[in-house]
């Protein structure tokens, strides 16, 4: 379950930085209970729906309650945080 101050934090943080591995290891560091990960916006299939979306990236939730990762926009379900970066055209 994630909480809609963390997703604030996250926001925050990822528009002052670039989405690279430091910036996940300071996600991770900062907020231990959450699983952060990041990809090409492009990599996500197309119908899934982001939480927020900022200024080159789109932020979505993974649910892993079912042993299987999913995405979902459903807070109380999420244990993750996909990052997924926008490269413009």
């Amino acid at each position: 379950m994630l909480s809609q101050d963390l997703l604030d934090a996250v926001i925050r943080q990822t528009e002052q930085s670039v989405i690279d591995d430091a910036l996940l290891a300071r996600l991770r560091s900062a907020h231990p209970g959450a699983h952060f990960t990041a990809c090409m916006d492009d990599d996500i299939a197309a119908n899934a729906k982001p939480v927020a979306t900022r200024p080159g990236f789109n932020l979505y939730l993974v649910n892993s309650s079912d042993h299987c990762l999913a995405l979902t926009n459903d807070l109380d379900a999420a244990s993750g945080i996909v990052l997924a970066e926008i490269i413009p055209d």
